[in-house]
Parts: C-alpha cells; structure tokens; sequence
C-alpha cells in the first residue's frame, strides 16, 4: 500500500511540474484515421485557448454525406522535450446527423513541431459507438501553424 502511494505522488509530481510548450494560436490541416469503413481523412482544426490549452475542431467524411463524423476537443499541452509535445484531453463528437447519435471520445497523443510552421502529430482517440463500447481510432495529422 505504501509503495502504491509512493507511485501516485510520483506521477502526480511530473504531471503538475511538465512546463508547457508555446503552442501556436492556430494550426489547420489533414488527419487520417481509421473510420468503420475504412481509412478516411479528416479536417482539423486547432484553436489555442491559454497559454498550454487548446480546442480541437475535426470534421470527417467517409462515404457519403451520412457518414459525416464531427468530433470537438478540449486539449492540455505538456512539453516532453525540445520540440516534441504530449497532450490529452476529453472531448465529445456526432456522427449520422440524420440520427444524431452523440458519442463521447478523448485524446492522447504526440506531435513534433518543427522550426517551419509544420506541426506533425500521432494520437489515439477511443470513442464509444452505438452500443456504447469503445473503438479505438488511431490518427496521423500534418497541420500548417498560423
């Protein structure tokens, strides 16, 4: 028990001391993922909120206009070190707007910003489905800063 404690305060401490990386103000560009049918792209859009906080805006479109996926994200960003950055954060997205169903998601990820306006990223969103299980949704993003 004492050493489960020691672990939690451990891991507290690197997660309150991570110093926050100057993220841009915005940043729009493509991510690919992987949809129910297959890979697809999406459009991103990132909106710095504070000084290590943004919002995450992607619409995707898989086959046709009922397959339109849109997914908002509130996001922390953490410097790991040097230009890589770690970030996570909740978020919540619909899909099938003929329906509306409502599903709720998260992020966590990496990206590297490079010394050109270039901003490259690798993250995992789990979102719930229909049936209220997760599926996992793996993403790669190029995104050009402003």
């Amino acid at each position: 028990m004492k050493k489960n404690v020691m672990v939690l305060v451990f891991l507290c401490a690197i997660f309150f001391s991570a110093k926050a990386q100057e993220i841009s103000n915005n940043a729009i560009g493509v991510r690919i993922s992987e949809g129910f049918s297959g890979v697809a792209p999406e459009i991103s859009y990132q909106k710095k909120v504070r000084t290590n906080n943004r919002l995450e805006l992607n619409l995707k479109l898989q086959n046709s206009i009922n397959d339109l996926e849109f997914v908002g994200l509130y996001e922390w960003v953490w410097n790991i070190k040097n230009n890589f950055n770690w970030y996570a954060g909740p978020g919540i997205g619909f899909r099938d707007f003929s329906r509306f169903p409502i599903f709720l998601t998260g992020v966590i990820g990496v990206e590297y910003n490079f010394t050109s306006p270039l901003l490259l990223s690798i993250d995992y969103r789990p979102e719930t489905n229909r049936s209220n299980l997760l599926n996992a949704n793996l993403g790669l993003s190029l995104k050009y800063q402003f």
